[in-house]
């Protein structure tokens, strides 16, 4: 190797590896700010306006867009033609490119951005650089990210580049360029919004690019005979920290979002049991380990093998709680030293560190392509209103709140009973209305008699209420807009009901 150019953003590693190769013997090439930081290092470094005898243009927009550059890095060794080119005008090669880009991603991610301040972060010579590397990647390595300094010196001091380092640094050029082009595409799309692109919902691109990268591979899929991974966004931090157990999978993983998102959608401290991605047990209270008995109380037998969530710290005494139970995983936003020491006594139990994400869309394979949608939200109670002649009381309006939250994260068609409090029964993913109810009631360990149910959906007969209202529930709230709707409140009245609309309903498949 006799000549490398260095342009770079990210300066991390950059002096070490110049170093590296001015012991080598190369020559470096550099521009602006790059060649002053290795200059102010002791490095010698030729400006790459001067080698190529084509001086820095237009505020600094046009420094390595030059046919001696580009011929330096395109020409195919191997090729009589290009190399009686290359003499005829004398270009010299250049053997490594050492170039990563101007910080698009993270000047759009701080927000309030406007076009041109973006726009004058997009790099145009710095990709046209490592994608002529890559594609003469054979005879001139390029190098994208700082994490591929380290291997290329121990290779530079072995004195050769391997055919496999060099297709591993040519991937990286157009994994990492496909990005960069995927990020400003979205960045301009958002800011040209949905009302100047015809036939797109608000929110939803018109192309949709998903970038991801592989977190963990896991053991198997749903079932054995499956593989898996799990991947996260690209370029995002670890979605989760796992401080104890066997290796997560994939249906810990789906119950284990279920359970974050669950717990996390009450302010005060709040506990879920899930199993196959269905609460068994909700409770919320004043303390952690309060929250988390309403919630094992609500169905002890399904918290055998389930996943618990808490949107407060797992302490010592919500430690001491679980410590006899059989679970799969226990995610929280932290655990105390003395819970990890607790639970940490058993081998397989996954202690995990997490907090809710915040999607802006939610995605979902289906059909040979990808659903999205906007997420949920529960509303306000401001949206809802009284339609029952008995208005709730203060108590029974808590408690609707309570089971309309709880009704939000179960599968349809779901009903749910419960206190101001606590879970009592939850009929989830049944085929009909009055099969729900049915289960709720039968899921129930304690007497329903003033209880409170939510339904996810309008009932479309009255049989379902009346179903509830015979094993004493008080209260129910749900959408309404079902053409029954007069049919549905003679009957709650009949029964003395307080019963809520809110207007939206809370389908989950």
């Amino acid at each position: 190797m006799r000549r490398a150019i260095l342009s770079v953003s990210d300066k991390s590693g950059i002096v070490d590896l110049a170093r590296a190769l001015s012991e080598a013997g190369l020559e470096i090439l550099s521009t602006g700010g790059t060649a002053k930081h290795l200059s102010d290092a002791g490095i010698a470094v030729t400006p790459i306006s001067t080698w190529s005898g084509a001086p820095e243009i237009l505020g600094g927009r046009v420094k390595t867009l030059t046919p001696k550059v580009f011929g330096a890095i395109l020409h195919d060794r191997d090729n009589a033609a290009h190399l009686a080119d290359c003499e005829r005008q004398g270009i010299p090669p250049v053997d490594l490119v050492v170039v990563n880009l101007y910080p698009f991603e993270s000047t759009v991610a701080r927000g309030g951005v406007t076009i041109p301040e973006a726009i004058e972060q997009i790099d145009v010579g710095g990709p046209s650089m490592l994608r002529a590397a890559a594609k003469n990647h054979r005879h001139v390595l390029p190098l994208c990210d700082p994490t591929l300094y380290a291997p290329f010196l121990e290779q530079l001091a072995k004195g050769t580049i391997t055919d496999d380092f060099r297709l591993r640094c040519a991937t990286e050029v157009f994994r990492l360029t496909s990005k960069y082009d995927a990020a400003i595409a979205a960045f301009l799309e958002r800011s040209a919004g949905a009302d100047d692109q015809p036939g797109v919902a608000a929110g939803f691109p018109q192309e949709l690019t998903l970038r991801l990268e592989k977190f963990q591979d896991l053991r198997y899929g749903e079932n054995p005979q499956q593989t898996a991974a799990f991947y996260k966004m690209s370029g995002a931090g670890a979605p989760f920290e796992q401080l104890h157990g066997k290796e997560l999978s994939y249906n810990n993983l789906l119950d284990l979002d279920a359970a974050l998102k669950l717990a996390a959608a009450f302010a005060e401290p709040a506990a879920a049991v899930i199993k196959h991605t269905n609460p068994c047990g909700v409770g919320r209270d004043e303390t952690a380990v309060a929250a988390l008995r309403l919630a094992i109380d609500a169905d002890p037998l399904s918290a055998f093998g389930g996943i618990v969530a808490l949107n407060r710290e797992v302490d010592d005494p919500c430690a001491a709680l679980m410590a006899p139970m059989f679970l799969e995983v226990i995610v929280a936003p932290s655990f105390s030293d003395g819970a990890v020491a607790v639970l940490g006594r058993k081998k397989n139990l996954r202690l995990v560190r997490a907090l809710p994400t915040q999607p802006s869309i939610e995605l979902r394979s289906a059909a040979g392509g990808v659903l999205a949608q906007s997420v949920d939200q529960v509303g306000s109670p401001s949206e809802w209103r009284v339609v029952s002649k008995r208005a709730p009381t203060d108590e029974e309006m808590r408690g609707l709140r309570f089971a309309w939250m709880v009704c939000a994260h179960v599968k349809s068609n779901a009903i749910v009973l419960t206190t101001e409090r606590q879970s009592i029964g939850i009929g989830a993913g049944q085929m009909s209305r009055v099969d729900a109810a049915r289960v709720a009631i039968m899921k129930a360990l304690i007497p329903t008699s003033g209880t409170l149910a939510a339904s996810d959906a309008f009932f479309p007969f009255r049989d379902g209420l009346d179903i509830l209202a015979d094993a004493g529930v008080r209260g129910v709230i749900q959408p309404g807009g079902s053409v029954r709707d007069a049919e549905v409140i003679a009957a709650a009245n009949e029964h003395g009901l307080a019963m809520v609309f809110t207007g939206r309903r809370h389908f989950r498949h």
